[in-house]
């Protein structure tokens, strides 16, 4: 092993990647695109972005300038964070970068609410 493989002990339970979210210059037509070369469901679409649904992830087609290209992580409760905010379906969420300035979107988990999954 090199680097810090194997090092460490694994949490119990892990952390959850939501989505990964990449920029496209037409909503619809990238849509179309996935939906025509991919077992893919769609979600949910608007002229700003998009949500792909595939068996393991989902993928968000977004817009510059409208939302980040990033990637979410369903975690735990975001807590009293200022900046978070609310997605449609009610589910809060916040925007983070990590160190070398990737966004990352920190969807809550809630169980009272529908499950996050695709």
């Amino acid at each position: 092993m090199s680097g810090t493989e194997g090092k460490g002990a694994h949490p119990r339970h892990l952390d959850r990647i939501h989505h990964v979210a990449v920029e496209v210059p037409d909503v619809a037509l990238a849509v179309a695109w996935y939906l025509s070369r991919f077992r893919c469901g769609l979600a949910y679409q608007d002229d700003t972005w998009a949500l792909l649904t595939f068996e393991n992830a989902s993928l968000a087609l977004v817009t510059r300038g409208d939302h980040p290209p990033h990637f979410g992580v369903e975690g735990p409760a975001i807590g009293d964070e200022k900046a978070a905010r609310l997605h449609r379906d009610g589910v809060r969420y916040v925007y983070i970068e990590d160190p070398g300035g990737n966004v990352v979107e920190i969807v809550e988990e809630n169980p009272e609410k529908a499950p996050l999954r695709p």
